[in-house]
């Protein structure tokens, strides 16, 4: 018997491709009434009657901003003819806590499913990074995707996370194992909410716009070295030259660099980010995410500096810096189990899972000088050991 060997297969190519648009604003007092910011982007649909909006907030607002629920609840009927609030605002508990309770993305769910929201109606996601990732997580994967509105508290999700376009919660003592790429519907910055930062959370979000500094536009470094005590003794003015610059080149990478979703190996913006992740882990989130980015771009800028990639000059200016924008840049968690490579605690363990969440083959980005960053696939742990000690002298 003679088999066609042709007729045994076919193909059918298919090609779609999408494009996303999507708004980022910066104002100030977001749900003063005299401000029409968030009816605006509402009503720029184009569609005549009033869309539904539920709204997720962060608890560690209302610890300083007490009548936000009031004030929200009277901005939607003072602009009734653009939006209408379908249920009481919920709200939950921020901080990394949030993306560590999976109960939280379907209580979500079930309040966009009791409200009767459609795929045209609109989640307001108010708070921190973390509740930011968490609200749009749920959002995504209701109806298959409802329209997320991000109005960003932090610094942290002002000039990052914030602005970007994915979503995620934690699992399996994994950062963001669980998550989907799906671009928000706007952004807007309110730079009120930054008032009422702690210290900590001020700082923390100056890590992220040192990392794109650093691997994308050295006179932005250079600002920021500048400005660092402006910035430590929060100059409002300072800071959100710091926000716009930052939010600016983490969405011109999204934009331009050809792998917006992450299809590939590489992941630019995430210098400093495998150790940053595994150091939240093993601290149990004691350190923020902005804190442990700065000790990840120190170690991996040390890392560098001993392989030869970086001048001893540059390396110094990157860890004064980070030194006096207030960051600490060693913490025990570092220096431990680092010769138990297969326990899940040691910190050369993040390379493997920092593998593992992108996959296709170890990619990592170094520094050949400030402004420039290089992508190296193979490191040595040795100079990693010597990289840590170093910090641990600084």
């Amino acid at each position: 018997m003679i088999v066609d060997i042709k007729q045994k297969s076919r193909l059918i190519h298919q090609r779609v491709s999408v494009t996303f648009n999507y708004e980022v604003y910066f104002t100030q007092n977001l749900f003063e009434l005299k401000n029409p910011t968030l009816a605006q982007v509402i009503s720029a649909d184009g569609e005549k009657k009033p869309k539904k909006l539920v709204a997720v907030i962060d608890a560690g607002i209302l610890k300083h901003q007490p009548e936000l629920v009031k004030q929200l609840i009277a901005y939607t009927k003072f602009y009734g003819e653009v939006l209408a609030i379908a249920a009481e605002p919920m709200i939950i508990s921020g901080g990394e806590a949030a993306k560590n309770d999976r109960n939280l993305v379907e209580q979500i769910q079930q309040l966009i499913e009791a409200a009767g929201l459609c795929r045209h109606s609109y989640v307001l996601a108010i708070g921190g990074g973390a509740v930011l990732d968490l609200v749009g997580y749920a959002a995504a994967t209701a109806h298959r995707g409802i329209r997320l509105i991000r109005v960003p508290t932090t610094v942290l999700a002002q000039n990052d996370s914030g602005v970007g376009v994915k979503n995620g919660i934690n699992a399996f003592g994994k950062k963001n194992f669980l998550g989907t790429f799906a671009p928000p519907y706007a952004v807007v910055n309110d730079s009120a909410f930054l008032t009422s930062l702690d210290d900590r959370d001020w700082r923390s979000g100056i890590a992220e716009a040192v990392k794109v500094a650093l691997i994308k536009d050295a006179s932005f470094f250079y600002f920021i070295h500048l400005h660092s005590a402006a910035l430590e003794q929060r100059d409002m003015d300072t800071m959100q030259q710091v926000i716009y610059r930052c939010a600016q080149l983490h969405l011109e990478h999204i934009a331009n660099s050809g792998d917006p979703f992450e299809m590939g190996s590489s992941r630019p913006l995430d210098f400093g980010h495998w150790a940053a992740h595994k150091l939240e882990h093993l601290t149990n989130y004691r350190l923020r995410h902005g804190e442990a980015v700065a000790i990840g771009i120190a170690l991996d800028s040390t890392y560098s500096y001993l392989a030869g990639l970086l001048d001893c000059s540059d390396w110094q200016r990157i860890l004064n810096t980070l030194s006096a924008l207030g960051f600490t840049l060693y913490v025990p968690e570092l220096g431990e189990k680092l010769s138990q490579l297969e326990d899940p605690d040691c910190l050369f363990r993040g390379l493997t899972e920092f593998r593992e969440h992108l996959g296709g083959e170890l990619t990592l980005m170094l520094l050949q000088r400030i402004g420039k960053g290089i992508e190296v696939h193979e490191v040595n742990l040795l100079l990693y050991r010597q990289a840590i000690s170093l910090l641990r002298e600084f």
